[in-house]
């Protein structure tokens, strides 16, 4: 036989537990999915109890490395057997598949050959409780039913198990199903779903998705078209982290896909393309219609478009942002705008902006508060405008300074340091005719900028002068 495949993703489904005097716990199986090696963390599902492994046997014999395919017994030294501890039917497996899960949707097939009116023949009804045989454990659990009433020999339908337990499955996982009696065997089944949201069975999206998994459910390509679909958006690390799919299989999945023009790969996210390419369309629309409406601002707050297009990762918003400033638009700051644009101030605002250069120019070193230079919204527009330009200078919460002026301020204070030495604040204040409303928050800035540096109660000169 050829070797079981080894795609990094380790199961060893418990259909043994004992313990061994001076050896502890022992746990017995047939690996698949992946290697497990002496020393190594590893997880027990459902209960999500972590353990370290000590030693590994294949017949007997110790072993470094248990590979896909063996009978594999682990020494788990730290962790008991029973109802509060493993049991059969109990899953090791590493750190990073994903959370047990209750629920998980299913293709759901009975064989053409079970005789007439034999009782494993009788139709599944729809809502019937039956008895799931998954990996080396039984399951008690209910069938929904899709689109039929109940499921007849020969028949195949999607459904829904609602387990009493979760399990870890895997999408493209074979099942078992024997009547809630234990009596028959009833039917088969693969799985599609592994993280069915319960809320979400008969909804369009959800039906879309298991209807085109159905077709192929051990396809990578159907398996990352499929996801992707339903997802919207999803990051490339967690993509099918339940399937038996390497990682290097998904990429080079992902990579024909984006090929095919079918999805795009942005940063790390996936999503479909029309997705993307709508979302792209609505924030371009958004950023333009600032520019227009608005043509004094930067451009659009990152907040208020994030919030207008209603997306909640940060990954994806992320994603779109870095897409846009690959060509046309332009980060500035917490504002995203178009490259071509350049602010400008309305005409019907061009006064109130003299009236503020003029408040400014007045004393120079010394302007007036800023709570008396915007006394109304539009003063506060244009400010804020004059601001993110550049023009004027913020060097406090209530000071503001023509940028000329501000350099002219560094050029005196820089000037005075080094002929007089170290300089207090209201030395320079005095040498400057400023006062220390507007002296303190100007050194405090100067000192962040690495123009001056604060030495007790004295300034001497930064780094940079």
């Amino acid at each position: 036989m050829h070797p079981q495949r080894d795609f990094g993703k380790p199961r060893l489904f418990i259909d043994r537990a004992f313990t061994l005097r001076g050896i502890g716990t022992v746990v017995t199986g047939t690996l698949s999915g992946g290697s497990i090696r002496r020393s190594q963390d590893v997880v027990v599902q459902p209960g999500e109890i972590s353990a370290r492994v000590r030693s590994i046997q294949n017949h007997g014999r110790d072993i470094e490395i248990a590979r896909p395919g063996m009978r594999t017994a682990i020494n788990l030294p730290d962790l008991s057997i029973g109802e509060n501890g493993m049991q059969r039917g109990d899953l090791i497996t590493v750190p990073g598949l994903g959370s047990p899960h209750a629920t998980i949707d299913v293709l759901l097939e009975r064989s053409s050959r079970l005789k007439r009116n034999s009782p494993p023949a009788r139709p599944i009804k729809n809502g019937s409780s039956i008895q799931v045989h998954f990996g080396t454990g039984r399951i008690a659990a209910k069938i929904t039913l899709l689109d039929k009433p109940a499921l007849g020999a020969g028949q195949n339908a999607i459904g829904r198990l609602q387990l009493d337990s979760p399990i870890v499955a895997f999408v493209g996982d074979r099942f078992v199903l024997r009547d809630s009696s234990e009596q028959n065997t009833i039917a088969g089944g693969t799985v599609l779903d592994p993280d069915a949201d319960r809320a979400n069975f008969r909804s369009n999206a959800q039906i879309r998705f298991l209807r085109a998994r159905a077709t192929a459910p051990h396809d990578i390509d159907v398996c990352v078209r499929s996801e992707i679909a339903l997802r919207e958006f999803v990051l490339r690390k967690a993509l099918l982290n339940k399937s038996p799919f390497s990682d290097g299989e998904i990429s080079e999945a992902l990579a024909r896909l984006q090929c095919a023009g079918e999805i795009v790969l942005c940063s790390e996210i996936a999503t479909d393309r029309k997705t993307w390419q709508q979302l792209r369309e609505r924030a371009t629309s958004l950023i333009d219609e600032v520019h227009k409406c608005n043509p004094e601002r930067a451009g659009l707050d990152l907040n208020e478009l994030r919030s207008t297009l209603r997306i909640q990762e940060s990954n994806v918003f992320e994603a779109l942002i870095a897409d846009l400033c690959v060509k046309d638009f332009v980060r500035k700051g917490s504002a995203i705008a178009r490259i071509s644009h350049r602010p400008l101030l309305p005409a019907d605002l061009e006064p109130v902006e003299r009236s503020i250069r003029e408040s400014l120019s007045h004393k120079p070193f010394d302007p007036l508060p800023r709570r008396e230079i915007e006394p109304d919204r539009r003063a506060q527009h244009v400010l804020r405008f004059l601001i993110d330009s550049g023009q004027v200078i913020e060097v406090g919460p209530d000071a503001v300074l023509l940028r000329d002026n501000f350099e002219h301020m560094k050029a005196r204070i820089t000037e005075f340091i080094s002929k007089h030495g170290p300089a207090t604040v209201s030395e320079l204040r005095q040498a400057l005719e400023s006062s220390r409303r507007i002296m303190v928050p100007l050194l405090e800035r100067l000192d962040r900028d690495g123009v001056t540096r604060r030495v007790e109660d004295k300034r001497i000169l930064g780094r940079i002068v």
